[in-house]
Parts: C-alpha cells; sequence; structure tokens
C-alpha cells in the first residue's frame, strides 16, 4: 500500500492543525508489501493524521466542479457580457473570444480558476485530520470555522464502511463511527480502502479492553493502483477469510425479489398502471393521466433500487461483532460490537405467510447515515429470509438470549400461527377477544433470565425479543374499557427506534406478576451485563474464538 492509497502522516515537526504549537509526531512510511494491521496500528497511535488526498475532491469537489461546469454552459453568455460589455448578444462567446484574440486571457482565467480550486481542495485537506487513542476517535477539520467532533470508544454502538463507486475507483472508503446520542456519529472520510477494515478492528479492540491481534494481514507488493483497484472491484463483498462459512447468511437473489414484488409498493405500482390503462381504453385520452407518469417512475425506479442495493447482502459473525455487507457498485458494512442491540423484531406481512418469510429489524441507540440492506433505514438487518435464515441471524444478534434453552424454546414456538397452551407464552383470556377480534389466542409474553419476548398479530405476525441487560424501564397502562375488562398495556421500554416493545390485551392479575418478575430480573442481568468493555478480562477466549491465540493475560479495561 503506496502512501497515496493511504493516509498521509502529518508532517515532521510540523503542527497539528487547528492546534498551533502542538508537537506531531511522524509514525513509520507506508511502504509497500507491509502489514495492513501494522498499519492500522500506527493510525491508532494517539497522534494526528490527515485524510486520504482526494477527500475534498470526494465530499464535494466534484459535486462543485460539474455545478460551475453547468452554470458556466447556460449562463455563459451572460457572463461575458457582464465582463465585456461591448460583446454583441447572439453569438456564439468562444468565437467572439477567438476572434478577438482573447484566447490567451481565457485560457488564463480559466487556469487561474483550476489554481483557485486546486489551493482551496489542498488547504482543506491539511486542515483535516483524525486522531485515535485509548479513549477516543477525534476529528478536526473547517478552514475559517474549525469543528471538532469526539467519540468516546466506550459509547461506540458499530463501526461503518461506505465505498460509494466513485470513492472505489480512487481506492477510499468512508468509515462511520456510530455513537450513542442524536447526531453523535463521527466520520472519517475518507481513508485509505485497502486498511479501512483493519483500521475498524483495531478500533474495536481499543473499545473492548483487549489485547492486540497477532497475524497482520500483508498488502500484495508490486500491486500498481489500476491492479488494485481491478481487485477491489471485482472482490467479493466478504472476505471468505472474514469469518467462519457456517456462520455466514446470504440473501437469495430470488427471493428478494419476490418479497419485493408482494410488497405494498409493488401492488401501489401494479394497481397505478392498471388504472391509468383501464382510464386511457375508457376515455380515449392520454393527456389527462400524465401527471401520474412522474409517480409511477418514482415508485418503480425505487423498486429497482432497492433491489440493488441488496444485491451480494451477507451477515456473519466475526472476531470484532456480527459484520452486515451489502452492495454492487456501492458497497457498505457494518460491524455492530455485542450487547448493542437493544430490541429485535420479526415481522411476516400477510402475503409473505405462505412462503414462510420473515423480516428482521432491531433497535439500536445510534443512527447511522447510511441506508441499510433494501434502501431501507439501517435498522433493518435481514430483508427477507425463511426460518433458517431467521434463526441463523438470531444466533448471531442474540447470541447469550439463544444459549438459555427456554428462551429459544420461546422464539421457536412464536413462528406458530396460533397461541396454544402450555406453549410458554402467557396468552391473553378469552375476554380479550372484544379489543383482539383475531389475535387474542396469539397474544400474549414471556420471560426468562436472558430476555423478554412479545408475541402479538394473527394477520400480520410479529415476535419482540427484547434482551433483559438493554431493557429500561416497564410501563403497565390500564384505560376505562380494559378496567372493566380487567386488561391491562404492557409497554417494555428501550431506546427510540423502528420497534415498539407494546402489547394490549394482557390479564390484570398476570401484567402484576409480570411486573414484579420482571423488575428483579432487569436488576439481575444489569449486574451480570459487561458489554461496555465486551472483551476484557475475556482476551483469551476471544482469540481462540477468532483463531489467533494469544500468549498472556488479557488487559484489563481502562
Amino acid at each position: 500500500m503506496t502512501e497515496q492509497e493511504g493516509w498521509v502522516p502529518v508532517d515532521p515537526g510540523a503542527p497539528a492543525p487547528g492546534i498551533p504549537g502542538a508537537p506531531v509526531t511522524p509514525g513509520a512510511p507506508i511502504t509497500p508489501g507491509a502489514p495492513v494491521a501494522a498499519v492500522a496500528k500506527r493510525l491508532a497511535d494517539g497522534e494526528w493524521h490527515r485524510m486520504h488526498p482526494a477527500s475534498p475532491l470526494l465530499k464535494g469537489g466534484i459535486a462543485l466542479i460539474a455545478i460551475l461546469g453547468v452554470v458556466v454552459a447556460n449562463l455563459r453568455e451572460r457572463l461575458i457580457q457582464i465582463f465585456v460589455p461591448e460583446w454583441n448578444e447572439g453569438g456564439d462567446p468562444l468565437d467572439y473570444v477567438i476572434d478577438s484574440g482573447l484566447t490567451g486571457w481565457a485560457l488564463l482565467v480559466v487556469l487561474g480558476v483550476v489554481v483557485v480550486l486546486i489551493i482551496g481542495f489542498y488547504v482543506s485537506w491539511r486542515m483535516h485530520s483524525f486522531r485515535i487513542t485509548d479513549e477516543l476517535v477525534e476529528v478536526r477539520s473547517g478552514i475559517l470555522f474549525r469543528t471538532s467532533r469526539k467519540a468516546r470508544l466506550d459509547r461506540i454502538q458499530g463501526i461503518n464502511i461506505v465505498r460509494p463507486f466513485i470513492a472505489r475507483l480512487f481506492g477510499t472508503a468512508r468509515l462511520e463511527i456510530n455513537q450513542a446520542g442524536a447526531d453523535a456519529n463521527v466520520q472519517l472520510a475518507y481513508l485509505g480502502s485497502s486498511a479501512s477494515d483493519e483500521l475498524r478492528r483495531e478500533i474495536l479492540r481499543l473499545a473492548s479492553g483487549t489485547q492486540a491481534a497477532a497475524s497482520p494481514q500483508a498488502v500484495p507488493a508490486g500491486e500498481g493502483f489500476i491492479e488494485s483497484r481491478v481487485h477491489e472491484l471485482l472482490a467479493p463483498e466478504l472476505d471468505p477469510d472474514a469469518a467462519p462459512p457456517q456462520s455466514v447468511v446470504k440473501l437469495n437473489a430470488g427471493r428478494l425479489a419476490g418479497s419485493i414484488a408482494l410488497s405494498e409498493t409493488t401492488i401501489i405500482l401494479l394497481l397505478m398502471i392498471i388504472g391509468v390503462i383501464v382510464g386511457v381504453i375508457v376515455s380515449g385520452e392520454l393527456l389527462g393521466f400524465i401527471g401520474v407518469i412522474p409517480v409511477m417512475l418514482g415508485l418503480g425506479g425505487y423498486i429497482v433500487s432497492k433491489f440493488t442495493r441488496s444485491l451480494r447482502y451477507s451477515i456473519a459473525a466475526t472476531p470484532d461483532g456480527v459484520r452486515v455487507g451489502f452492495g454492487l457498485l456501492s458497497t457498505s458494512n457494518e460491524t455492530l460490537p455485542p450487547g448493542r442491540i437493544h430490541s429485535v423484531q420479526l415481522s411476516q406481512p400477510l402475503l409473505w405467510r405462505p412462503a414462510g418469510w420473515w423480516q428482521i429489524r432491531v433497535n439500536r441507540a445510534s443512527q447511522s447515515t447510511a441506508k441499510g440492506a433494501a434502501g431501507e433505514a439501517n435498522t433493518t438487518i435481514l430483508p427477507v429470509g425463511d426460518r433458517g435464515d431467521v434463526l441463523r441471524v438470531l444466533q448471531l444478534l442474540l447470541p447469550d438470549v439463544l444459549r438459555d434453552e427456554q428462551a429459544a424454546a420461546l422464539l421457536a414456538s412464536g413462528f406458530a400461527g396460533r397461541g396454544e397452551p402450555g406453549d410458554g407464552f402467557e396468552n391473553s383470556p378469552r375476554r380479550a377477544a372484544v379489543l383482539r377480534w383475531f389475535s387474542w389466542r396469539r397474544n400474549g409474553f414471556a420471560l426468562t433470565d436472558a430476555a423478554f419476548v412479545l408475541r402479538k398479530g394473527a394477520v400480520w405476525r410479529q415476535l419482540v425479543v427484547v434482551p433483559a441487560p438493554r431493557l429500561q424501564s416497564l410501563a403497565v397502562e390500564q384505560g376505562p374499557l380494559r378496567r372493566a375488562l380487567r386488561l391491562v398495556t404492557l409497554q417494555l421500554h428501550t431506546v427510540a427506534g423502528p420497534i415498539t416493545a407494546r402489547l394490549g390485551a394482557v390479564d390484570a392479575d398476570v401484567a402484576v406478576r409480570f411486573f414484579g418478575d420482571a423488575a428483579a430480573l432487569m436488576i439481575a442481568a444489569a449486574q451480570r451485563d459487561h458489554s461496555h468493555r465486551w472483551g476484557a478480562g475475556d482476551a483469551d477466549a476471544q482469540d481462540a474464538a477468532s483463531g489467533h491465540p494469544e500468549p498472556g493475560s488479557s488487559e484489563q479495561a481502562p
């Protein structure tokens, strides 16, 4: 990996950008064939480093140049008339410049604009730097107005690596550190693509409190820029050596197409097309339906984008956490450390039921700016999968819950169409049919030492799992009608997200017992939870699981 392909370290002896007089210790030079892990460790040495030289261009420079080109192309007559009032409007400006002998001056102006842009990009790059310490990731940027963003390692909820198609041509990637809090994410845009995955692993290692990995990955020596770009574009979305094959769940393209075809958006589009065709046949005029065509084109484009964005989808267990990746031209992959999932929802629309398909969404304490698979929010972990895929993904997302035999049995029975006595759930009584006409048998809850499980819905089925350590509070509500029926509504409070862990029409006496049991379970689960430093004190076990054993005892969390 060369200097141009990676990150450019701050010049030796130069002050850190935005910190006059601050000392800077340069790292060792990056040479072809150097281990990628070694490069990542040097970038996480606590010193200031700069982004990839193409960062200003990728962050908005290309769009700026395109906008300037459009403006000049459409207003060139006006622009020339401003500087040359005697020019007679109506002729071609280029002919006027050539006939007047102003070609040299015109080229000089163009050169001046290019120089100004280059200087602006260079200064922007010089003033944009980052550092990674044992406690935080900090980014400083801005020329006239300086900004500083910090991400504490103990608040990291996930790290997302996005490679837009244009950025992939430059060999760069955007690394986004998601942390708890509104608008709290920190972006490193852009970094060298070849070491971004290893840098993510290094940041997660620091956040977990474990020791450093022992086996660095080497970058092939002698590989040129073009060869490395071609290799990256043709490489599989998930490195076969990154995760055990048995843990990888991939999205079947046929199943993806079928799920999109049976979605509400596709049905609306088909109804609109049928309506337009019938309307044209009846009225004999197309002009009255022109206004509907843009809407149809928009829906069609959304459907196509939803399909292409989910191609090459994979979710796998890695030593750093659960990795979710997808994309064909522009790719994205995110690693979720252990303990960052606050609730999980399995949902099954009515049209998916014959095929046995389900969707998995999660609540997280952070929100990524990048879209998830199928163009959905990044909370959609599995756009569509059968029962086997769902169980394997749940094993990755909630390993502690699935280790509990009672919880595993509850999740298996949660797929059933109707609740039955003795299925492990506290189902709603018969009198709840006044409020839940079709779903009162299936409407129920259960709790184990590891999780709370809610099951509801007869037409649109849902199964919600809340890990016990992630539950923040519990509410019991009862209005006049429910009081008359001796029913209540339960709500489990977690972080904000697409999932609302709420269950209505629950027997009042059962809910009172549940309230007391849940309070005790929350306290016990919170005392056992160490997910903020998930690797501290267990480095040996983690190294053995990842296949990279390391001698010696593990570091304690700072």
